[in-house]
């Protein structure tokens, strides 16, 4: 089972991991089959605090964060602690983590529509 943390700000990604208090973790489970399991729950912090954040990372034991901005100490901390961290990506976290489902996510992408093209 792969387990993912999400910063959010209403259906998108966070701008900030620090400055998110709404988080959605993802469990994965791959199947055989077509389809994988998904399972998503949302959790509210009391507050906006990168701490309690890596401290629920951890909690959880999760395996990869898909985060907007990162400062480099928690980035490195939670690195160090064995999650793969999937940073400067921004859009809706529906777009994202189908994309992160099918395995073509990467660091930097954007999911909104560009205006001009």
């Amino acid at each position: 089972m792969d387990k993912i943390l999400i910063p959010l700000l209403d259906n998108d990604i966070a701008p900030r991991f620090d400055m998110a208090t709404d988080v959605l973790i993802v469990s994965v489970t791959r199947g055989t089959e077509a389809a994988d399991k998904v399972d998503k729950k949302v959790i509210v912090l009391d507050h906006a605090s990168p701490e309690a954040m890596c401290r629920l990372a951890i909690n959880e034991n999760i395996q990869t964060i898909i985060c907007a901005g990162i400062e480099d100490e928690y980035h490195n901390y939670l690195q160090w602690k064995g999650a793969k961290i999937l940073d400067d990506i921004c859009g809706p976290v529906d777009d994202v983590l189908k994309s992160y489902l099918a395995e073509t996510l990467s660091r930097g992408e954007c999911f909104y529509p560009r205006a001009f093209d």
